[in-house]
């Protein structure tokens, strides 16, 4: 098995909040698994004030959400590892967790992964696109023992 090199810096604005870095890590490296060779990127584990300032800074939407990434652009040529930053809002990810009957480890999982293609270049803007980024989630975290995330509990 190959394992993705990858430098990850860990930002906690909670305290004590979201998952060991070693699993956030593995997360990340089986997401980017056959993706990509080496990959630099941020994760930030926000509170509910900060995820709200950036949601409506770079997504004009009011209130916090639960995962924001920022993929860096055009920068390929020169630092292909570079991917971004990933935005997660801890007591968002907990409240959701619980209100849809969910391991908290288990969506914190499936954010992360989300989180990752995103900032690989997938969205779920067009139907289709949404529907193959949910397989592909459903696949890697299959592959990291968590349940359907898509699935009703």
């Amino acid at each position: 098995m190959n394992i993705t090199p990858v430098r990850l810096s860990l930002q906690r604005v909670c305290r004590g909040a979201g998952p060991a870095r070693s699993d956030l890590l593995r997360w990340v490296r089986e997401t980017l698994s056959g993706r990509k060779t080496r990959a630099a990127l941020t994760i930030r584990i926000v509170d509910v004030t900060e995820s709200a300032a950036l949601n409506a800074a770079w997504r004009h939407k009011s209130g916090p959400t639960n995962v924001l990434s920022f993929p860096i652009t055009g920068l390929d040529q020169f630092a292909p590892e570079l991917l971004g930053d990933i935005v997660i809002c801890a007591p968002l990810v907990i409240s959701e967790a619980c209100e849809q009957g969910k391991l908290p480890l288990a969506h914190w999982a499936h954010l992360v992964v989300h989180g990752t293609l995103h900032l690989l270049g997938y969205d779920h803007i067009e139907e289709k696109d949404a529907l193959d980024m949910e397989c592909l989630e459903c696949e890697i975290l299959a592959r990291l023992g968590f349940p359907n995330p898509y699935q009703e509990q």
